[in-house]
């Protein structure tokens, strides 16, 4: 369990002690309020709801709408994590202005606690002015999904001596900026791990190994809610697809047979 909100300041002393920190996505009431009385400590509302939630086939069509109603969810049914909310594809990268606008509505119309944006030395400024207007925000290095197009899919980053040396020379720049935090994804764990020596903020590492401050995963994959392949980042801890499809045939059979409902589950009118 969690002991009492936990806030960015936070974060940086689990660093500072060695206390690894738990990370997942969420997009619900319901699930909020179950990760939130776990002890999780940060609720990430990704917009990788475009995929899980909304079947597109990736993140670039969800909009600051879409993420808007899930972290006001989110935020409702959560006490004690720090709610973060992913910033969608093009709602910082046309001004900066609009960017701390956008980033704003999450915190007054929403309840977030802070916001997440892709990128590195290019969105520094964008980073800086956010933070600058009172608004925490967590970085976002490696495999940015939001651009897959310029990357060329989803590939690990970073494998190379060049590009593992602008993914350390953004993760500088995003800390400059004022992030209190940085996602590292599917990047090599040597990498990943000298990153975190680095830099004085907390890394959050998701397909980039051990090293890193603390991990973060999809609570779709964790759950096993999908029969899909799985990346190889990824632990299942349960198997609840297996088990929502068995119950809900099982309902299904029950129906057709008249099985349900049964006696215990009617009304009676009162005697007499």
């Amino acid at each position: 369990m969690s002991d009492g909100k936990v806030t960015t300041v936070k974060l940086k002393e689990m660093k500072q002690r060695g206390e690894k920190i738990t990370v997942l996505t969420c997009y619900d009431y319901s699930t909020a309020k179950l990760l939130d009385q776990a002890g999780i400590e940060v609720l990430l509302v990704g917009d990788s709801l475009g995929m899980v939630l909304l079947g597109y086939e990736s993140t670039l069509p969800v909009t600051m709408e879409d993420m808007i109603i899930h972290t006001k969810a989110v935020s409702r049914g959560t006490k004690n994590a720090l709610v973060v909310a992913d910033m969608p594809f093009m709602s910082y990268q046309i001004s900066v202005s609009e960017s701390v606008r956008n980033a704003g509505r999450f915190l007054q119309e929403a309840g977030a606690n802070a916001v997440k944006l892709e990128g590195g030395r290019e969105i520094a400024d964008t980073v800086k002015a956010i933070n600058d207007a009172g608004i925490p925000v967590m970085g976002h290095l490696g495999l940015t999904p939001q651009s897959i197009n310029k990357l060329g899919g989803y590939r690990v980053q970073g494998r190379d001596e060049e590009t593992a040396r602008v993914i350390l020379n953004n993760a500088l720049a995003l800390q400059d900026a004022g992030v209190f935090a940085i996602v590292l994804e599917c990047v090599p764990a040597f990498l990943a791990r000298m990153v975190t020596e680095r830099v004085d903020v907390p890394t959050i590492g998701i397909g980039a190994g051990v090293g890193c401050d603390g991990q973060v995963l999809v609570i779709h994959d964790l759950l096993g809610l999908y029969s899909d392949l799985s990346p190889k980042f990824v632990k299942r801890y349960a198997s609840l697809h297996q088990e929502i499809v068995e119950a809900v045939t099982q309902y299904k059979t029950d129906v057709k047979t008249g099985k349900f409902p049964g006696p215990e589950h009617c009304f009676e009118v009162e005697k007499g």
